[in-house]
């Protein structure tokens, strides 16, 4: 029996987490839950799976689940905040980290795993873009196992040979090809996309996923932080590093041999199949997904990205190459403009355009620690919040 906190349960990753979970209930343990401040959600769960404790970032929210649980004379113990975050990811009794906090927030506690010695099962995109080389590092002295769960990163690493070396031309590997759905933009010319809606751009062709992810799919910054992820799983170089749209989204990555073979992980686009093989590495066990039907799938298409009309990915292979703090002002500034977005405050295509602006605007400097990158992380954040601010502003005086 493997105890498991779950980082982020109330969200998609979480919940399907939890769904795998559920079909081996003799092989695991649910022994940490935690959510931002959603006690409803996280209430439920706690009374399905009844773990050793939950987590809210909110105080407040977790009084409230802690007056709720105790009514239920459920034993679950009831923390809060950060610390309380950090305590579940590197608790002793824990085995399994699953990292689906999404967004800066999820860093911490990642950290938190990696120096404990965790099996981390990463959903976390925000982890490696951000403090890449900090968090590689802390795997690697901390003894921790590392695994990932986007569904890309998780094919590359299924479809590659034993790590027998750290370079990948010497594991005969000339090249990693991401798959990108396009998302439900992939025709729409640059003035169509001008008149996008959040409404739109929330409801993806293939994938059920949260709001913030699906809008980054929809402007290929999804594509392109993966590619800075890519970067550092499996450390290759920025050129070793393809995007392809595959809008079917059932090959979710490949490896290029320098043989010229090309081998693929194909499934049903489901997140439960990766973290299914995450959970069992290295054996496979029942994730709850239906098998792929090539019949019914017929074909498979095949196309080069456009980064003019979805400059999001090339601005990501732009803050790689900067290195430094650029990948995290990138990220800090894209979070800002995407929600700014939902909230109706600019277009879909003010999202680039900010991101842009801020990685011409701030110096990118060497990673020297968590606490910089935090700093850094706050300072991109005030100036994406200033943007809005001069742009509420200019559009106030022309009205």
């Amino acid at each position: 029996m493997q105890n498991v906190t779950i980082l982020g349960s109330t969200g998609t990753i979480g919940q399907q987490t939890l769904d795998v979970i559920a079909l081996h209930a003799n092989e695991y343990k649910v022994y940490a839950l935690s959510a931002n401040s959603n006690v409803d959600a996280l209430l439920k769960q706690c009374i399905q799976f009844k773990p050793e404790i939950a987590v809210l970032l909110d105080d407040k929210a977790a009084q409230t689940l802690r007056t709720q649980l105790k009514s239920r004379d459920i034993k679950t113990e009831v923390i809060s905040g950060m610390s309380g975050l950090e305590q579940v990811s590197s608790d002793a009794q824990v085995d399994i980290v699953m990292a689906a906090i999404v967004g800066a927030a999820g860093l911490q506690p990642a950290m938190a795993a990696a120096h404990a010695g965790k099996r981390i099962l990463l959903a976390n995109k925000e982890t490696l873009v951000m403090a890449g080389s900090l968090f590689m590092q802390a795997v690697k002295t901390g003894g921790a196992t590392l695994l990932p769960i986007d569904s890309e990163h998780n094919a590359i690493f299924q479809v590659m040979p034993p790590e027998s070396t750290n370079d990948l031309v010497g594991r005969g590997i000339k090249k990693i090809i991401l798959t990108a759905s396009g998302g439900p933009f992939r025709k729409y010319s640059q003035e169509k996309l001008s008149t996008v809606t959040p409404e739109l751009a929330l409801k993806h062709p293939n994938w059920v996923m949260g709001a913030k992810i699906t809008i980054d799919s929809a402007t290929l910054m999804n594509k392109g932080l993966e590619v800075i992820e890519a970067h550092w799983l499996f450390n290759a170089k920025p050129s070793q590093i393809k995007v392809v749209v595959h809008p079917q989204s059932i090959i979710h990555s490949m490896v290029e041999y320098i043989d010229g073979s090309i081998l693929a992980q194909l499934g049903n686009p489901d997140m439960r199949t990766p973290i299914a093989y995450a959970l069992g590495y290295p054996k496979r066990i029942e994730s709850g997904v239906a098998s792929l039907n090539l019949l019914e799938i017929a074909k498979l298409e095949f196309e080069a990205p456009d980064t003019k009309r979805f400059p999001c990915l090339q601005l990501a292979y732009d803050a790689l190459q900067l290195d430094g703090t650029a990948p995290a002002i990138l990220n800090a500034v894209n979070e800002v403009a995407v929600a700014a977005f939902l909230n109706k405050q600019i277009h879909f295509l003010d999202i680039a355009s900010m991101i842009s602006k801020a990685l011409d605007s701030i110096k990118s400097t060497s990673v020297t620690s968590l606490e910089q990158l935090i700093e850094v992380d706050s300072e991109a954040r005030r100036f994406a919040r200033d943007s809005l601010m001069k742009n509420s502003t200019r559009q106030a005086l022309a009205v």
